[in-house]
């Protein structure tokens, strides 16, 4: 198991493979000590150091809420890389951290690139704020397919009535996998509405539609 003494010794290395692997290692570590000493390295020169430990502050950060959400905010904002970015926006959602709604939706409407949106839209549905439900029905309709998905699914989280009529008419997408994805975000809601639709997926020429929506009508 590592020491805290080996891991400071891989994070403070010249050779960024090595600042990488003691990344990883402070997951053996105690939490409130692995949060201190992840810090550095949030602001490290690669790329990649940079994205695992932000990746990271997901479960560390619930050491200090207050300190994670600055960190955080930082890297969603400042940081110039899209893949720290969108891994700030994922944490951002794993703390629930809904103080950071507006930044979230600020950054999605200037950002171009596809995975800071995805990651934001996926991080809406974990926030659980229902200011989201807006950005969530502009996003249902966006021209990258991955984001659409991400919205369905949290559209769903949110438990929002206002996104059944959203969903609704998604049961007879032609792709299978919008279908799949609507199966799942409908099973958040009851109502005769959502039962019906769910009897017509449990019949969905495609398997892992037709058991998903099976599996919501059995609960």
């Amino acid at each position: 198991m590592a020491t805290p003494e080996a891991v400071q010794e891989l994070l403070s290395s010249e050779d960024f493979g090595k600042r990488l692997s003691g990344v990883n290692q402070l997951r053996t570590l105690d939490p409130d000590l692995a949060f201190t000493m992840i810090q550095p390295a949030i602001a490290d020169k690669n790329v990649r150091v940079r994205y695992a430990a932000v990746s990271q502050v997901a479960t560390l950060g619930k050491q200090n809420l207050t300190l994670a959400l600055e960190i955080l905010r930082r890297c969603l904002l400042e940081d110039p890389e899209p893949d720290v970015q969108a891994a700030a926006a994922d944490s951002i959602g794993g703390l629930k951290l809904t103080t950071a709604f507006e930044d979230l939706q600020d950054l999605y409407h200037r950002s171009s690139e596809w995975l800071v949106r995805f990651s934001i839209i996926a991080a809406l549905g974990e926030l659980g704020d229902t200011r989201a439900f807006e950005l969530l029905e502009t996003a249902l309709h966006s021209g990258t397919e991955l984001v659409k998905a991400a919205a369905i699914g949290s559209l769903g989280e949110l438990g929002d009535d206002r996104a059944i009529p959203l969903l609704l008419p998604l049961v007879t997408d032609p792709d299978w996998q919008v279908r799949h994805r609507t199966a799942q975000a409908l099973g958040h809601f009851d109502c005769p509405e959502i039962r019906t639709a769910l009897e017509s997926l449990s019949h969905d020429e495609v398997e892992a539609v037709a058991q998903q929506a099976k599996d919501f009508l059995e609960r």
